[in-house]
């Protein structure tokens, strides 16, 4: 049988460290090659809610997010093909460091064969950033790299310093004034949800599309060379499980408090059978008729007191969950489900108490990283990411194998038909499990 494949050209993001202009630099290129007719298609490496929004208001398109251990080496390969056979571009933006994380952003590059721009802050050194950049791209040879994004370069003799430096088979790609209109607007878990700041962040692109066109160097901002991108025999999301949950309707809350969703888990519903219908804990008055509920994670401690006082909801979410009807809580809406919610003002109000136990923020401590949910129903990957604490918990059901350490992960508890953690759960990595979630007994 022939493999199918399909050419587009492609850029692999990626930078020495986290906080360097990754998001700003791959969300003004979507936005300019977007304006120049292109088809851009964006990936974000990791499991991140916050930057797809960005990246997908950027770029007129949906964003995936790409992880080789959470989503599985074929499903990459199938989004990336699925891509390449309709974009004028695929742009990848890497997370942390090029070489943090296992697997890390160079390890994603390097198994699809994607060249990488290094995007690094310049500020406070100049040959010295074309030797880090010599460094990095000669770490691995596996891993091909375009060249160097200078980043809040001081002048032109800033950025000549370092041209000078970097060696002839490493080129600098543009280098990129410091300029404050183009910087995304953040808060305590990342980057400012897209909804919230939609007239703030076209402005943003705007600049962001000006300051990529007043360089002297625009070798960034014409097309790379077309990568090859093969089709998979078959992805864990296309695994034939059926469709048992058809005539099931799932409802999931969605809005300024939760909104952690990935599309590729409704996709797995929808393919199960599922008929998915979206409701607001903040401003809706009646839950919907629904056989399962999913509150997914988001930013509940930032309307904790509006949540408190939609008795409605709570009430309606209350009788929901004493009929024993499957619940999944993760993160935001697990704290959702606990008896109180401490925000970062340090009030306290009553949540839904479906689980006992209190949250509560605790500034810019935190927990995250990848974790397997051993559940009943079968083993999910996913993540953790959060800042808070939860106290005076019952016992939980088990805890999430991390990805490379033997401490026990975050506590997964079962009460009822309530399953609630603070892991942001990926469906595809094992869709058999993820029916029996919903589908309850």
């Amino acid at each position: 049988m022939t493999t199918q494949v399909a050419h587009c050209p492609a850029l692999f993001l990626t930078a020495p460290a986290s906080n360097q202009g990754k998001t700003t630099i791959t969300a003004a290129l979507a936005r300019y090659f977007t304006e120049q007719g292109k088809v851009v298609r964006v990936f974000k490496t990791g499991p991140d809610y916050l930057d797809p929004q960005i990246l997908a208001q950027a770029s007129k398109q949906p964003v995936e997010q790409l992880d080789i251990w959470m989503a599985g080496d074929e499903y990459c390969q199938k989004m990336l093909f699925d891509a390449a056979q309709e974009a004028d571009l695929i742009l990848v933006e890497g997370a942390m460091g090029m070489f943090d994380g296992e697997p890390s952003s160079a390890d994603l590059a390097a198994r699809f064969n994607i060249p990488a721009a290094i995007v690094m802050d310049v500020k406070g050194m100049a040959q010295t950033a074309a030797a880090v950049a010599t460094g990095l791209a000669n770490f691995r040879n596996d891993v091909k790299v375009a060249g160097l994004i200078a980043n809040r370069c001081g002048s032109e003799r800033h950025a000549q310093l370092i041209r000078d430096a970097l060696p002839e088979d490493l080129p600098l790609l543009i280098s990129l004034k410091r300029d404050d209109e183009v910087t995304l607007p953040e808060r305590h878990l990342g980057l400012v949800q897209a909804s919230e700041v939609g007239d703030e962040l076209e402005e943003c692109f705007t600049a962001a599309v000006r300051w990529l066109t007043e360089t002297e160097d625009q070798t960034l901002l014409t097309l790379p060379e077309p990568v090859a991108f093969y089709a998979p025999e078959q992805t864990v999301a296309e695994q034939d499980v059926g469709t048992p949950l058809t005539g099931k309707t799932i409802a999931i809350a969605k809005d300024e408090a939760f909104s952690f969703i990935y599309d590729a888990n409704l996709r797995v519903l929808e393919k199960l059978g599922a008929t998915v219908t979206f409701f607001s804990p903040l401003h809706d008055q009646q839950l919907p008729q629904a056989d399962a509920l999913w509150l997914p994670g988001g930013y509940p401690e930032l309307h904790a007191e509006k949540l408190s006082q939609n008795h409605n909801m709570l009430d309606q979410i209350q009788t929901f969950f004493a009929a024993g009807k499957p619940i999944l809580a993760e993160c935001g809406g697990m704290l959702y489900s606990l008896e109180t919610l401490t925000d970062l003002e340090a009030n306290t109000y009553p949540m839904l108490g479906l689980l006992k136990g209190a949250g509560a923020m605790r500034g810019k401590r935190g927990c995250q990283g990848m974790q397997t949910a051993p559940l009943p129903e079968g083993d999910i990957r996913g993540h953790a990411h959060h800042r808070s604490l939860s106290e005076n918990t019952p016992e939980p059901l088990s805890h999430g194998r991390r990805q490379r350490h033997p401490a026990p992960g975050e506590a997964i508890y079962r009460e009822k038909g309530l399953t609630a953690s603070y892991l942001h759960l990926f469906f595809a990595s094992n869709v058999a499990a993820t029916a029996a979630l919903f589908k309850g007994i």
